[in-house]
């Protein structure tokens, strides 16, 4: 492998790079269209994935108030339409991270509900042997790297991810998601920087769900339209209506398709609107109670595509209800199955850890 596609700060390299990045990109950033009608093939997956997330969260909720999940426990209620609508836009093998409202994303990557939901009880049945809980899950099989619990890690690991991709090669992209509150970390501008300077193929999409841990946007960010944070170093960006899963497939191709051609990163910014408090212990007082159910009454994701199911005629109340009553069930197989599941051994304390030898 030469030098020069294995590291991109060689001499000659950093000359052409320098040269390049002189000036502002001249390639201006995908036009967005209107948004796309769906087929009724795809209304239909996209109303069942959400609702699957939807029915697990609720579940999860309801068990974390039973004791029977510890910890922190962040749910996704409202913002399904962000990762189902990625997860049509882009290709087997592409990657994607995320911080610690995970549950969804790992649902939407086709993670098994039974070992997602056995995790968050702390069960040797789950995806990180009981041991990770509800913020620490991965899963290579799904190209799912995490779950990650400090705010805005992700970000220059989604970015290390998609080096990688540049580096060997392999026409991947990273999808790397973090919050409206993580966008405001050092960390993820630092991430920007290198993701421009060496064209990196990865999409932030910024999950802005108005609040963050508890502070509306309006009063904690100077920019508060948050597409335009990669401005300063090139990286074009665009708002998305995040309560429709259309506009985020059409989103997600657009920038999908900015990084294959070697373009370098994107960012989308989802506006989007979660239901329930930043996490289970957070009773939102924040926020009107009339705001919540405003967003619910008119903007709800997958109420959207009910409507579109039942005015097109693609679908009927019953078989709609039908969709409802399969998830339920393996919603409801997933909670039995954790609550059965045994705990850890407790000799899994001392396993996959690194000791210091190890790591020398």
């Amino acid at each position: 492998m030469s030098a020069k596609r294995a590291t991109p700060k060689t001499k000659s390299a950093s000359r052409k790079t320098a040269s390049k990045k002189a000036a502002p990109r001249k390639q201006s950033a995908p036009k967005k269209d209107e948004v796309p009608e769906f087929s009724p093939e795809q209304e239909l997956d996209a109303f069942r994935e959400m609702l699957l997330i939807r029915r697990f969260e609720e579940k999860a909720g309801q068990m974390y108030g039973m004791g029977l999940i510890g910890g922190f426990c962040h749910l996704y209620i409202g913002q399904e339409a962000v990762v189902i609508g990625m997860q049509m836009a882009i290709e087997e093998g592409d990657q994607v991270i995320t911080g610690y409202r995970d549950h969804g994303h790992m649902l939407a990557c086709g993670m098994d509900p039974k070992g997602v939901m056995a995790e968050l009880t702390g069960r040797e049945g789950g995806f990180s042997k009981g041991k990770g809980g509800s913020m620490h899950m991965f899963s290579v099989e799904k190209k799912f790297y995490g779950g990650h619990g400090i705010v805005g890690a992700q970000v220059p690991l989604g970015t290390g991810l998609a080096f990688t991709n540049r580096y060997e090669e392999n026409g991947r992209v990273c999808l790397c998601y973090f919050g409206d509150g993580a966008a405001n970390q050092g960390q993820v501008y630092e991430s920007f920087n290198m993701a421009e300077l060496w064209d990196l193929p990865v999409i932030y999409i910024i999950e802005n769900n108005q609040y963050a841990m508890g502070t509306s946007v309006k009063r904690s960010s100077a920019q508060t339209d948050l597409s335009k944070r990669g401005l300063s170093f090139n990286i074009p960006g665009e708002q998305v209506d995040g309560m429709d899963v259309r506009a985020v497939k059409a989103a997600g191709e657009r920038a999908a398709k900015w990084c294959r051609e070697g373009k370098g990163p994107y960012i989308l910014e989802m506006m989007t609107y979660r239901y329930r408090g930043h996490s289970m212990s957070d009773p939102a007082k924040y926020r009107a109670k009339e705001e919540v159910n405003k967003m619910r009454e008119e903007h709800d994701a997958i109420e959207q595509v009910r409507a579109r199911l039942l005015k097109g005629k693609h679908a009927t109340e019953e078989e709609l209800k039908e969709i409802d009553k399969e998830v339920r069930a393996i919603v409801s197989e997933a909670a039995n199955f954790a609550q059965e599941s045994p705990e850890p051994d407790p000799k899994e304390l001392w396993t996959d850890v690194l000791a210091e030898e190890e790591a020398a």
